[in-house]
């Protein structure tokens, strides 16, 4: 057994996999940026081993007490629930691009250019059911006073946010997809937090704005990348993204429901598309096209071929 398999925090992830019914599938030592221990383990679904997630914390750390425990518990509740799905790495964004979030270094790591923030690094891929190898890789920084709303900078604390940062970066134009390239900055800012209500805040979004979304999510995961199998339309990490509420996210599945654009499945927040709705292929794929040609920056052309008046 390794060291790390004995460690504290490695009991303390199997008990709480095992209570939101995961199961800690391997568990071996990693390192972070900074060369500091990590233990990463790689979960998956009791009832189906093949559904699968990696989980990365510090060696030491412990969130056996308090706050940091029902925030893990939570996580863990989640990620059971994602992992039904049959891509629980995808997400949509609000501009219509499927994306995929993968190889992520946990936990935070302190700039190494002496700015005063903490950074992960990641990668989002764009996943259009054609293999697709346009991707971003980021490098999602905040402050060090912003970070003090953070629980702890670890994965459970943080992944959701930063996901949807990521997305919002993405919707604004400032992230692009490319076959090769840089890392490119991904600021968590203020802006995405209200104090006030202490909350993350990305997108304020009407109910058309979201039964549009959640078509659009029904017919990427589950239509185009998951053989029709059913995907979870009451995530967390979207209500977060779209501003709203878990129970409005499930009155717009009924909505869409009731106007036979999916079918949901029976006493489950998890829905298929309709035929009705991957009708709409051309639609969604012009929609994809017009979102990669949002984010790529435009140049002047007769400045490019040399036409000025410098």
């Amino acid at each position: 057994m390794s060291t790390v398999a004995q460690t504290a925090v490695a009991g303390q992830v199997e008990a709480a996999a095992k209570a939101a019914g995961l199961v800690v599938v391997s568990v071996e030592e990693g390192k972070d940026f900074s060369g500091g221990p990590t233990a990463r383990f790689t979960l998956a679904l009791a009832s189906n081993n093949a559904k699968r997630q990696a989980f990365e914390l510090s060696a030491a750390f412990d969130f056996s007490q308090g706050a940091l425990k029902s925030v893990v518990e939570a996580y863990m509740r989640e990620s059971a629930t994602r992992l039904r799905n049959p891509r629980p790495d995808c997400y949509l964004t609000m501009l219509g691009l499927p994306l995929s979030f993968g190889k992520f270094e946990w936990p935070f790591h302190s700039s190494t250019s002496g700015a005063d923030t903490h950074i992960v690094h990641g990668e989002a891929r764009l996943e259009d059911g054609k293999e697709s190898i346009l991707h971003a890789k980021v490098a999602a920084s905040m402050t060090v006073t912003f970070a003090e709303v953070v629980p702890a900078l670890e994965q459970p604390f943080a992944e959701s946010f930063i996901y949807n940062a990521v997305r919002k970066t993405m919707d604004q134009g400032q992230l692009e997809l490319v076959k090769s390239g840089n890392r490119q900055p991904v600021p968590v800012t203020t802006r995405y937090y209200s104090s006030k209500q202490k909350r993350f805040i990305f997108n304020d979004t009407t109910e058309a704005q979201r039964m549009e979304f959640l078509a659009a999510k029904v017919f990427w995961l589950s239509g185009v990348l998951g053989g029709s199998e059913p995907v979870w339309l009451a995530d967390p990490r979207d209500a977060q993204y779209l501003n709203t509420t878990i129970e409005d996210l499930r009155k717009t599945a009924q909505a869409l429901a009731g106007e036979g654009i999916v079918c949901l499945a029976a006493d489950t927040d998890f829905a298929i598309p309709t035929e009705a709705l991957m009708g709409h292929r051309d639609g969604y794929f012009q929609e994809l096209e017009a979102g990669l040609k949002f984010t790529r920056p435009s140049f002047n052309e007769e400045m490019r071929a040399g036409h000025t008046n410098m």
